[in-house]
């Protein structure tokens, strides 16, 4: 499970025969006059709205990442939406959506820390690292809370971590559960990742429930699997939730069901502004001139003693989101402009 590759494709299921209003099957050529898209005649669907910001949906158990991000488009009828790092459907939990102009920050939610809640099962290692799995390995030892905890520094800080076989990872082109699947032997390299806590919150003799803090790119199923090697028990999760990515959390979560009941106007209250996703970067105030160079791709002198001299940094103007970029020599070189109500305010 992992929160920053592209969700695994679901399965195709067998397209059925086409069948008429009366039940037979239809005809190749054969005319139906049903309204398109849930019955509804085009010209009475809501019109995509321009909206920009941030939805923090808490999804549930069994939805795919793809599927929220079409419910929560649907539900403020938003024209341009996308996510910030994709969350298993066997996954619960945080799911930050970018709504219009707020998916031109999504890389920098991405590469914030993440938060998650698993469950360990252990005596049985599976080919996915999780409970969708098959066994390939098993054993009837069952560890200590103590052995565990005594286990978990030697997964904390800067360690190298193989993915598991059924990930994202490409391999010379093609995506390693793509090749798992076909029955190819898939081989991963170990990689750096940064975790930074790692602690119990129950333990039973079949299952461990831990906290994780981590940083991007962290599988926890890779975390799971090589504790139960370590542990000689072998393991796998059994669950997962994610409570925390970037600068969002539980806290300021919704729900889909909450967003399907409530009307398009009300739920455009739940949105967040786009620069909360740039909760790490330094800000910094500009002028209307300053602000419409910006918007035209070019660069700005930074002035005052509180402006960043490297790094990246985002420009507003009277309050509104104009620029994110790198501040080069003193120069704010801009790679992203942002369209937030027009022409920016003269008074910045």
């Amino acid at each position: 499970m992992h929160e920053d590759q592209p969700a695994e494709p679901a399965p195709q299921a067998t397209r059925p025969a086409r069948e008429g209003r009366d039940g037979a099957p239809r005809q190749d050529g054969q005319r139906q006059d049903r309204p398109r898209g849930r019955g509804r005649p085009p010209g009475d669907r809501p019109k995509r709205r321009e909206i920009s910001g941030w939805v923090i949906l808490d999804k549930g158990v069994g939805m795919t990442s793809t599927h929220a991000v079409a419910a929560v488009k649907r539900a403020l009828n938003a024209k341009k939406a996308g996510h910030a790092g994709t969350l298993d459907p066997l996954a619960s939990g945080i799911l930050p959506i970018a709504l219009g102009e707020a998916t031109k920050t999504v890389p920098f939610v991405m590469d914030g820390r993440k938060a998650y809640v698993f469950s360990v099962t252990w005596g049985v290692e599976t080919d996915t690292d999780d409970a969708e799995g098959r066994p390939v390995a098993t054993s009837d030892d069952r560890p200590t809370q103590g052995e565990v905890e005594a286990m978990l520094p030697r997964f904390v800080g800067a360690i190298e971590q193989v993915p598991p076989r059924y990930s994202a990872i490409k391999i010379q082109g093609e995506r390693a559960y793509d090749l798992a699947r076909d029955g190819e032997v898939v081989e991963l390299v170990a990689r750096p990742v940064q975790i930074d806590r790692l602690a119990i919150v129950a333990h039973t003799p079949e299952r461990t429930v831990i906290e994780a803090e981590c940083g991007k790119g962290t599988y926890v199923r890779a975390i799971a699997r090589d504790l139960g090697r370590a542990l000689g028990c072998y393991g796998h999760v059994s669950a997962l939730r994610r409570t925390r990515v970037g600068p969002f959390a539980e806290d300021q979560s919704c729900t889909i069901g909450a967003l399907e009941a409530a009307e398009a106007e009300a739920n455009a209250a739940l949105l967040r502004p786009v620069e909360t996703a740039l909760d790490a970067v330094p800000h910094v105030p500009v002028s209307r001139d300053m602000a419409v160079r910006l918007m035209r791709g070019q660069p700005v002198i930074l002035r005052g003693r509180d402006a960043p001299t490297e790094g990246k940094a985002y420009a507003t103007c009277g309050g509104v989101l104009v620029a994110v970029g790198d501040v080069e020599r003193g120069e704010l070189v801009p790679h992203r402009v942002f369209h937030l109500g027009g022409t920016a305010p003269r008074n910045g």
